[in-house]
């Protein structure tokens, strides 16, 4: 995982008001990581609304699922150059982060009566629907109970960065000020308008 890639989910969940902790602060070489260093992040939300019907079932999560979140093991896998199939899924190593010593680890620090749910990050699944399906089962059966897709995550950073903020606090942010006041970032809602071919434009010269 690269620093961006951490920077960008530690943003997010902080702009949604989560306590967010690295659990380990070194880069594992030389040997194989244990188990509880396989965590990448810690989030905690400490104004969390009890789940309500139909709540904390949904696979794919959204930011309106965050209020509803209250602890929760975070990895990350920022491979963007590939989607994510079954083959890679089902490698052993994949998943280590689900195993029962770091549940252990991690309920050392939220304690054992805070509900704590085991969060995956990813770049996108395989796209075609009977492989992310398999993906699915493959996930929950390894015991994850939700993932996040960057899309979702940059597009809602994005979407609240304003052009006339310093955000001198954080370089990802202050990066994102100045791509969007250059006009090279658009708002996710307005590209669903604002993309039309140009025989579109010839057609319809509103």
């Amino acid at each position: 995982m690269s620093v961006v890639d951490e920077a960008i989910v530690r943003e997010y969940f902080e702009s949604h008001g989560f306590l967010v902790r690295q659990h380990r602060k070194y880069a594992v070489s030389g040997r194989e990581k244990r188990t509880d260093e396989e965590m990448d992040l810690l989030v905690c939300n400490p104004r969390a609304q009890p789940e309500g019907a139909g709540r904390g079932e949904r696979f794919f999560l959204k930011s309106d699922d965050l209020p509803f979140l209250s602890c929760a093991l975070i990895e990350i896998k920022g491979w963007h150059s590939e989607r994510f199939g079954p083959s890679i899924l089902n490698k052993p190593d994949f998943l280590r982060f689900v195993e029962k010593a770091a549940e252990r680890e991690a309920r050392m620090i939220f304690g054992a009566d805070r509900p704590l749910r085991k969060i995956l990050v990813l770049p996108e699944l395989a796209a075609d629907p009977a492989l992310r399906e398999k993906c699915v089962v493959i996930l929950k059966g390894h015991g994850i109970d939700g993932v996040f897709f960057f899309r979702e995550i940059l597009g809602e950073l994005i979407l609240h960065i304003e052009k006339n903020k310093n955000y001198q606090k954080s370089e990802l942010l202050q990066l994102l000020r100045v791509l969007k006041a250059c006009d090279l970032l658009k708002d996710p809602q307005m590209e669903l308008f604002g993309k039309r071919s140009r025989n579109q434009r010839r057609k319809n010269p509103s």
